[in-house]
């Protein structure tokens, strides 16, 4: 019997050119080097030598880039969780490189903020069909930033719709980040905290503090939490060593530095150091918001949840009517408000109808009133007392 000189028997050598399974390249993919393994055992040796080498020599380069390099990542509480990859610490002398700590994204007020600024956004931007899924990711370049400053300070920015390369993102970011200064009357502590190169770099912190800032200024009807703080550390390269430090990064403080910030009154007077007294202005507005309201067989009690009667809007707007003599029209308002901006329109309708009657605007934020903050609900009140306390029915 004739046999084909081209054939191979099952236990011949594999010509060096023939092809290698698929298990032999996934091993060698791998950089797998156990010799025993019968996958690969005799077989593509030069194209396996030829792998290893080059993951030596990856090897080798990051072990001269951080050569005399001592990681010191300090050993406090939860760092095990951060994963020390010295390839991402090659720095140049004296360079400092921040990231956010893996336990601040998961505390529960920086989640929180997030969530809250991110609805916020999705709200004003959603006439424009943009959806922001990550504030890090979808704000870096400047693009949403330029769409939302424009809706919410009726300006138009001139920068390119696209922008493809990264100069060209830096100077649409710096522009719009020098808009924002401009109008929100940024210090210049304040523009460091959220500098075009920080945010281009996707710094959360930069980016909350940026957002915390404009929620703020626009007055956006969201409740922002106080004391929000994240932990970031901070690397830098000196004298070829890597010292690193922890820090916190305060994003917002109290509520009443979170709130608009008007100049202190009476009320801050009796709610910090006369509640005795505080007791008798309550009863007092009570009973004047009473007077006016029982003719639509309205009341309005004064305990614990005064601030919460007043929550939705429906009776500043009523008694509003009442205190100037006319009908408002059912249309103009929302009489059974189910969720947070009906309730806000009402407020900020009421407010509307305040400043008709001649008075200046309140001393408060719709939203505040919305969220049931008793201060700013008895300045309103108080604000209404004083100009309508010598009405007839009074």
């Amino acid at each position: 019997m004739s046999v084909d000189a081209g054939a191979q028997s099952p236990t011949s050598p594999r010509p060096k050119d023939a092809q290698l399974t698929f298990d032999e390249w996934r091993i060698i993919k791998k950089g797998t080097d156990d010799a025993e393994s019968p996958a690969y055992s005799g077989r593509g040796p030069r194209t396996l030598q030829k792998k290893k080498k080059t993951t030596e020599e990856k090897v080798t380069e990051v072990h001269k880039e951080t050569q005399g390099v001592k990681p010191e990542i300090p050993l406090s509480p939860g760092a095990g969780e951060f994963n020390w990859d010295p390839s991402l610490f090659i720095l140049e002398e004296g360079e400092v490189r921040e990231m956010v700590h893996p336990r601040s994204k998961e505390d529960v007020k920086v989640k929180d903020l997030t969530q809250l600024l991110l609805g916020w956004l999705n709200r004003e931007l959603s006439d424009q069909r943009i959806l922001v899924k990550d504030l890090e990711e979808d704000l870096f370049d400047g693009q949403i930033l330029g769409k939302l400053l424009e809706k919410l300070a009726r300006i138009e920015l001139q920068f390119p719709e696209v922008t493809g390369s990264e100069m060209e993102q830096r100077h649409k970011l710096t522009v719009v980040i020098d808009n924002i200064n401009n109008i929100l009357g940024a210090s210049p502590l304040q523009r460091e905290k959220w500098t075009p190169d920080l945010v281009h770099c996707k710094n959360l912190v930069a980016i909350l503090h940026l957002l915390v800032a404009m929620a703020i200024y626009f007055r956006a009807p969201i409740r922002i939490p106080d004391n929000v703080v994240i932990e970031v550390i901070k690397v830098q390269k000196n004298k070829g060593h890597l010292q690193s430090a922890t820090a916190k990064k305060h994003i917002t403080t109290s509520s009443e530095a979170v709130s608009a910030k008007f100049e202190r009154d009476a009320f801050d007077t009796l709610f910090d150091y006369a509640p005795d007294k505080l007791q008798l202005v309550r009863q007092s507005l009570v009973a004047f918001t009473n007077l006016h309201l029982n003719i639509l067989n309205l009341a309005v009690t004064d305990d614990h949840s005064l601030e919460q009667q007043f929550s939705d809007g429906v009776y500043l707007v009523l008694l509003m009517g009442l205190l100037e003599d006319y009908f408002v029209p059912l249309y103009e308002f929302n009489i059974t408000p189910t969720n947070f901006d009906e309730k806000v329109h009402n407020i900020k309708f009421s407010f509307e109808l305040i400043q008709d009657a001649g008075l200046p605007p309140p001393k408060a934020r719709a939203e505040d009133i919305v969220n049931g903050d008793l201060k700013s609900t008895l300045r309103v009140l108080y604000h209404l007392y004083n100009k309508f306390k010598q009405s007839p029915r009074t």
